[in-house]
């Protein structure tokens, strides 16, 4: 049966009406279970002159830009979580934990939920070296998760990707013997991973998260050549992360909240040449802070094209599973927690350290298939630096540093995978409606949210 000419023009201009009262130009519609809140906040010290600079060690005079710290709160319908980024060098676990209870104390998500990141920066105070500022970072964070709680929409989550210029490895081997030399042969990892979520009223998200993978050490110590500053940038800074954040905002009008999490960064660094590397001036910082900050609003600008946009899920659901695995390290066992927290399509995977660029090729390689991966280092915990078992072979700076054996990147990429296949739920025993599969799940995840793993021993 065919329709008639006239009806089927009276039934086209009906669609075509309907669906452009549907549509507003810099609007969209979110069809999505998954709610979202964010916020910010400076956790820079009121006397940074006086505080302690972990990383780097040096004394300080003042503060260059501010340190900030963004908590991003997750509801599925179901499971709630968080992800809390921090411009500070590590998440160490007495931070951790605080944190943990607090946040859990002021919004309900467990603390086993809560992801907590580093963005590794090196011109940032140090948790127990200043306790009073610690006592006051822990309740900032309580404040702004409860902001962030109370302020939960509807969204949508886009991705894209785009690169950066400035990252380079930092490890050069001669003779079987691996020394510290920037190495532009070396492996590297330029690529920029950006999520943005979405509420659909106008083309400004609610927040960004931005991946990348470089040690922010463009403020640093500096080198006997290395003018206006060979005693080390003399400012509190956020470094590179931090600008990348502003320069986001600033696209957005302010209207938005940037996070940044670091990528396995253990062998990468900024690409300064010097005695073996120059401090940064602030032609350095600029170049960083936009090259990453201009990737990171050309992806969020492409992930909301119409193509892009209907590409995204309209489920989104949460699941969290994490475990404290004790490492073969060098001087007995390393008690280590790792994560793996997906939100629809996108799994983060994190490491409580230091992790080397190919553990995040190696990590990707095995789950991209299945998932899109995002491999965070410095995130609960911080036990130092996380060598491939092909490094230790020819030792150098990370590998020597380290607190680990070479055996430990097969336990690690093993519980990963094993924690993976958990979140991802395409394994049996991950959605197996037998009673007893069921019960075991139950029984487990129950175990998980009542003891809120730590890295402490």
């Amino acid at each position: 049966m065919q329709l008639r000419p006239a009806l089927f023009l009276c039934a086209s201009f009906v669609l075509h009406s309907a669906f452009a009262e549907e549509i507003k130009d810099g609007q969209f519609a979110v069809i999505s279970n998954l709610k979202a809140g964010v916020a910010k906040i400076d956790i820079t010290p009121p006397d940074a002159a006086a505080v302690k600079i972990v990383g780097h060690v040096r004394q300080v005079t003042g503060v260059r830009d501010p340190l900030r710290a963004g908590v991003l709160i997750l509801d599925d319908g179901e499971t709630k979580a968080a992800i809390v980024t921090l411009d500070t060098i590590g998440a160490w676990e007495d931070m951790v934990r605080d944190a943990r209870a607090k946040i859990e104390a002021e919004t309900g998500v467990p603390a086993a939920n809560i992801l907590i990141a580093a963005s590794h920066n090196h011109s940032g105070p140090g948790y127990v070296e200043n306790m009073r500022w610690a006592a006051d970072l822990i309740k900032k964070l309580g404040a702004a998760a409860k902001q962030a709680a109370e302020s939960m929409k509807p969204v949508s989550v886009g991705y894209s990707e785009e690169s950066i210029s400035f990252g380079i490895n930092r490890r050069k081997t001669y003779d079987g013997r691996a020394v510290v030399s920037l190495n532009s042969d070396g492996p590297n990892d330029p690529r920029v991973k950006v999520l943005r979520f979405d509420d659909g009223t106008t083309l400004t998200p609610l927040a960004v998260i931005m991946h990348a993978v470089c040690h922010p050490c463009f403020f640093t110590w500096g080198d006997k050549g290395s003018q206006p500053y060979p005693k080390g940038y003399p400012k509190m800074s956020a470094d590179f992360p931090g600008e990348a954040q502003t320069f986001v905002e600033m696209c957005y009008a302010q209207k938005t909240s940037a996070l940044f999490m670091q990528g396995c960064a253990g062998d990468i660094r900024p690409n300064l040449p010097g005695y073996p590397y120059r401090c940064a001036d602030e032609a350095d910082i600029q170049w960083a802070g936009r090259d990453l900050g201009g990737a990171v609003a050309r992806a969020a600008a492409f992930s909301l094209t119409r193509e892009q946009l209907h590409r995204r899920e309209t489920f989104y659901q949460i699941r969290v599973a994490s475990e404290v695995v004790e490492l073969p390290g060098k001087d007995g066992p390393v008690r280590a927690e790792l994560m793996a927290m997906k939100i629809g399509p996108f799994l983060l995977l994190t490491m409580p350290g230091e992790p080397m660029v190919e553990y995040g090729f190696k990590l990707e390689k095995a789950i991209s298939d299945r998932a899109t991966p995002i491999i965070v280092g410095y995130a609960n915990g911080n036990i130092g630096y996380i060598a491939t078992a092909e490094a230790h072979t020819v030792g150098g700076y990370e590998p020597n540093r380290s607190i680990l054996k070479p055996e430990a990147e097969a336990v690690i990429l093993k519980q990963l995978g094993s924690l993976a296949d958990r979140v991802v739920g395409d394994v049996f025993e991950s959605f197996s409606k037998h009673p007893k599969d069921m019960q075991k799940r139950d029984a487990e995840e129950k175990t998980r949210l009542q003891s809120a793993p730590t890295a402490k021993p």
